[in-house]
C-alpha cells in the first residue's frame, strides 16, 4: 500500500490507533467500521493529494426513504446550524446521510494528531445525533423535537465533545462494511472500477 504523503499519513494513523481498515484498491480511500454507543456505522477516510486535503466521513447505517427525506433534511439543517467542525450531508437522490469533517493543509504537513482530532470529532457528533436521525427516519418523532432533545432548548449552545466522549470502549470493526460506491467520492478523483473492500 503506497500513495502520497497525505494517504501514507492516514495509513500510519489508523495503524497506530489500532483500527481495522480496508484500502479501496486504486483509490486514495480507506474504509472502516465503527461501533459507538448509539450504533454501528461505516467510515471512509479520503486523501486529496493535489488539493492537500484530508476528508473523513461517517455514513448513517440507514438511508432516508423518499417520503422522509424532507424531514431528515430539516433535521440535519437544524443540526448543522452552529456546527463549528464538520457538517451533515444528505444525498436527496438515494437518501444517504453522512457527517463530514476535513482538513486543508495547503503549504503545511498533515500529522497524525491532526487526523485524530478530525476523526474523533466526527464520530462523537455522529454518535450523538444518530438516535435522533433514526427516529426521524422511522417517523417516530419530528425534527424539531429531536434536535431539542439533543441540543437543549433554543438558544442553548451547541454541545461540545468532552474527553469522556472520545473514550470509546468498543474497538473499531469493519466486519460489516458495505461495498464502497465510487460515486460517493469527490469528482476530482478518477475511478477505475477495480477497488476492493475485502
Amino acid at each position: 500500500m503506497s500513495g502520497g504523503q497525505i494517504f501514507n499519513t492516514l495509513v500510519e494513523f489508523f495503524e497506530e490507533d489500532e483500527w481495522d481498515f480496508h484500502w479501496m484498491e486504486g483509490l486514495p480511500v480507506l474504509s472502516m467500521g465503527f461501533a459507538g454507543r448509539s450504533g454501528r456505522w461505516v467510515c471512509y477516510a479520503q486523501a486529496r493529494e493535489s488539493q492537500e486535503q484530508f476528508v473523513f466521513y461517517s455514513v448513517c447505517p440507514m438511508n432516508a426513504p423518499e417520503d422522509r427525506r424532507s424531514a431528515v433534511a430539516e433535521f440535519i439543517t437544524r443540526a448543522n446550524y452552529g456546527m463549528i467542525i464538520g457538517n451533515f450531508e444528505l444525498d436527496y437522490n438515494d437518501g444517504e446521510i453522512r457527517y463530514k469533517t476535513s482538513i486543508d493543509v495547503e503549504g503545511d504537513t498533515l500529522t497524525t494528531p491532526l487526523i485524530k482530532q478530525c476523526v474523533y470529532a466526527n464520530i462523537v457528533v455522529m454518535d450523538r445525533y444518530l438516535p435522533g436521525i433514526m427516529r426521524v427516519i422511522y417517523g417516530a418523532s419530528e425534527p424539531l423535537e429531536e434536535i431539542g432533545k439533543i441540543e437543549g432548548e433554543p438558544g442553548d449552545t451547541k454541545p461540545k465533545p468532552s474527553d469522556s466522549d472520545l473514550d470509546y470502549e468498543d474497538d473499531p470493526d469493519t466486519d460489516d462494511s458495505p461495498d464502497f460506491d465510487e460515486d460517493d467520492l469527490d469528482d476530482d478523483y478518477p475511478t477505475n472500477g477495480t477497488h476492493n473492500n475485502n
